[in-house]
């Protein structure tokens, strides 16, 4: 294989590194680049692919690093940067909604669009620190005004809120008698 061709390969088993969720083997590049290049790529030159990409990010002005890992290659942040990632995961761990909010965005995603009263007579709270957050969140977002007296908001859920629950529009969302338990029923209902 050419330098072109070797430098083409290299970037190719990168990218599958990069992308790959847990780490992923010489072997499983190897049958995806196979597939790729419709011919048989040698596993030496995968590993001097991965040898190129290792001594790449050995540089001090990269963040990430490869590493071997359970026979399989994955980018995994430099120690010099753990202090910043662990920030990170404290900021978000804060982000994380309460069992109020989850309640609240769960009555919006079902009834919207909503407004805040018809949400509190659901709920049988109060819901303005919850619809807050939910905005500040951008996982609902105001839908309009009702026609009602005092034209309140109304409220319906984003697309974040679909993009984060994998769902293309609100008929993906499961079917409440699906997921409703029927454990409040009084007496013997089995005959």
């Amino acid at each position: 294989m050419g330098a072109e061709n070797s430098e083409q390969l290299s970037r190719h088993v990168e990218a599958l590194i990069y992308a790959s969720e847990l780490g992923i083997g010489i072997t499983e590049i190897q049958q995806v680049l196979t597939t790729l290049y419709d011919m048989e790529i040698a596993e030496q030159a995968i590993i001097d692919a991965i040898n190129t990409i290792e001594t790449r990010y050995q540089q001090d002005d990269r963040i990430l690093e490869l590493r071997s890992i359970n026979n399989g290659y994955q980018f995994l942040t430099k120690p010099a940067y753990y202090d910043t990632i662990n920030q990170l995961q404290a900021h978000r761990s804060k982000k994380k909604l309460s069992p109020a909010a989850l309640e609240t965005l769960a009555i919006i995603a079902y009834r919207q669009p909503i407004t805040k009263l018809e949400i509190e007579q659901i709920r049988g709270v109060n819901c303005d620190y919850s619809v807050h957050r939910l905005l500040e969140k951008e996982l609902i977002k105001i839908a309009g005004k009702a026609d009602t007296l005092g034209k309140p908001l109304l409220y319906a859920t984003s697309d974040l809120f679909m993009d984060h629950f994998g769902i293309a529009t609100t008929s993906d969302l499961p079917k409440l008698k699906d997921i409703i338990q029927e454990d409040n029923a009084i007496g013997d209902t089995g005959d």
